[in-house]
C-alpha cells in the first residue's frame, strides 16, 4: 500500500501523500475533563451502563458520569469519554471513518504518537465503513495491540436511526475483537451530536464481560455460555485507564485538523482524494 507499518510518517511518505500538511506529531493534550477523569482514577462500576443501554445516548443531557473508567463485576471494563469539538460537524466523522481505513498512512494522522497500521479486511480502497472490518496495529499505552473493528449499523445496538437522523446525530457502532482468536470481545459506540459551537462525541467502550460472544449476539443464554472465557477476555483487552488517556488524545488531536481535511478531501470537495 505504499506505507510503513511503523509509528509515524516518515519524509519520504510526508512527500509521497496529498494530505502531508496535515500531519502533526505534536499532539493536542487531553481536554480538561480527561485530564480530571484520568487523576481521579477508575469510578463506581454503577455509573457505567451495559451494552444493552448503548441507545440510551441519543436521550437529551448527559449521563451521570460522562468521562470515566471502571472495571465491572463481570470481569469487563468500560471506559467514557467526552470531547468537544467546535467547528466540527457529525458529518465530518462519519466520512471520516470510510475515508481513513483506506490507507494506514491516513491513520497516522489521527494519533501520530499510537498508530501503527490501519487497513480493509476486504482489501477494497472504497471510502465506506458500515458493514465492513478494519484491521488495526496501534498502540494503547505501551502495549502494541492488533484488533478487528467491524462496524454495524446503530439499529444493531438498538439506536433509532431515523431519530438519530431527526437530531443531525451519528452513532459510529462497531465490534471489537482480536484477529487471532474468533471470540468477539468489545463494542464501541461514537455518538456524535451537534452543539452550538459545532458538535461533541460521546465514546463508550464495553470490553469483555457481558460482550464476550462468538458474533453479534450477547443474550442471557450466550452470556452464561461464555462466563468460563471472560476472566481470559480481561487479561487479553486493554487497561481501561490506558483507554481513556487513548481515546481523549485522538478525539481532540483529529478534532483539530478535521474541518481542513474534510474541505480538502470530503465528498464536496474537488482536489485530489487518493
Amino acid at each position: 500500500m505504499g506505507y510503513v507499518p511503523q509509528l509515524g510518517l516518515s519524509p519520504a511518505e510526508l512527500d509521497a501523500v496529498p494530505f502531508a500538511r496535515h500531519y502533526d506529531p505534536v499532539m493536542r493534550p487531553p481536554q480538561p475533563q480527561v485530564l480530571e477523569a484520568l487523576s481521579m482514577g477508575p469510578q463506581a462500576s454503577t455509573l457505567f451502563p451495559g451494552i444493552d443501554a448503548a441507545s440510551d445516548l441519543t436521550q437529551p443531557g448527559y449521563a451521570a458520569l460522562e468521562t470515566g473508567y471502571t472495571s465491572a463485576p463481570d470481569f469487563g471494563v468500560r471506559v467514557h469519554c467526552l470531547t468537544d469539538m467546535p467547528g466540527v460537524s457529525p458529518e465530518m466523522w462519519e466520512w471520516w471513518f470510510g475515508w481513513h481505513g483506506s490507507d494506514g498512512r491516513r491513520y497516522k494522522l489521527w494519533h501520530p504518537l499510537a498508530h501503527v497500521d490501519a487497513r480493509w479486511a476486504d482489501g477494497k480502497s472504497d471510502e465506506s465503513y458500515l458493514g465492513r472490518t478494519s484491521r488495526v496495529i496501534e498502540f494503547i499505552g505501551a502495549s502494541r495491540v492488533s484488533a478487528t473493528i467491524s462496524f454495524v449499523r446503530p439499529s444493531v445496538l438498538g439506536f433509532d436511526e431515523a431519530a438519530l437522523a431527526a437530531q443531525g446525530a451519528v452513532a459510529i457502532c462497531a465490534r471489537l475483537g482480536d484477529p487471532k482468536v474468533p471470540i468477539k470481545g468489545g463494542w464501541l459506540v461514537h455518538h456524535v451530536r451537534p452543539t452550538q459551537t459545532g458538535c461533541e462525541m460521546r465514546s463508550r467502550f464495553w470490553i469483555g464481560g457481558e460482550t464476550v460472544a462468538p458474533g453479534n449476539s450477547h443474550g442471557r443464554g450466550m452470556r452464561i455460555a461464555m462466563l468460563p472465557f471472560r476472566p481470559i477476555a480481561r487479561l487479553m483487552g486493554p487497561s481501561p485507564r490506558d483507554l481513556l488517556a487513548h481515546c481523549g488524545q485522538e478525539m481532540n488531536h483529529l478534532a483539530g485538523i478535521l474541518p481542513a481535511l474534510f474541505d480538502e478531501f470530503g465528498p464536496s470537495a474537488k482536489g485530489e482524494k487518493p
